[in-house]
């Protein structure tokens, strides 16, 4: 196989049998994570984070990589927070929706860290790393909500991240996620786009798909 685009059309989705440790292998001892926020503006150290999602990846006995479970959670403003109202016209959020189950800052973040502090021990990892689209805006977002709540067990690595909007650009020639979706045969539903757990399973299953295919190529 010669390209890219001769190997699309034989993907399929791996079989999500996991190989215990394999990943830990392939990523030099880190743990992907694929994370998505929603927020109230675009600066980390003083706009509300208002959704968190996270999707461990693992990988089977043929050294392919799966989406494992998506983790999610709505979040409370924290105290003196800045919303831009044009932030939640983007996102669609309504914070005054009765039903939505927003949790502080400390137990939104416990509810994601926990699951992947297990996986980091059960696949033998040192660290998660996030993989995000533009990974530096996450990556910024969680560890601003992390010193705020003085979080002293978060898993992912402090600054370093993987970028699918970077990984879509070289497999694809696509930065904008939904774009690098549907070149990559990935149904993207843009109704649906914009909540924190939609865009980190679009992004989760477009990472697995430029792995795989890289790992394809190396056979």
């Amino acid at each position: 196989m010669d390209s890219f685009l001769e190997l699309e059309r034989e993907f399929s989705r791996p079989d999500p049998e996991v190989a215990d440790g394999a990943i830990a292998e392939r990523f030099r001892g880190y743990l992907p994570v694929v994370v998505d926020v929603e927020t109230g503006g675009f600066k980390s150290a003083t706009d509300a984070l208002l959704e968190i999602a996270a999707i461990p990846i693992l990988m089977n006995g043929n050294g392919e990589v799966f989406c494992s479970e998506t983790l999610e959670c709505e979040v409370e403003p924290f105290e003196g927070a800045n919303i831009e109202a044009s932030a939640l016209q983007f996102t669609g959020i309504n914070l005054d929706n009765p039903d939505r189950a927003g949790l502080p800052e400390k137990e939104a973040l416990t509810h994601i860290f926990q699951p992947i502090r297990k996986l980091l021990k059960s696949q033998n990892c040192k660290r998660a790393i996030l993989v995000a689209h533009n990974a530096h805006f996450d990556l910024g977002f969680v560890n601003a909500a992390s010193e705020r709540c003085d979080m002293k067990r978060n898993p992912f690595h402090p600054f370093s991240c993987f970028d699918t909007a970077t990984l879509a650009g070289l497999a694809y020639g696509q930065t904008v996620l939904a774009r690098a979706c549907e070149e990559a045969n990935i149904p993207f539903d843009s109704k649906s786009a914009h909540s924190a757990a939609y865009d980190t399973e679009k992004t989760a299953e477009l990472f697995c798909k430029i792995v795989n295919k890289w790992h394809r190529l190396q056979q």
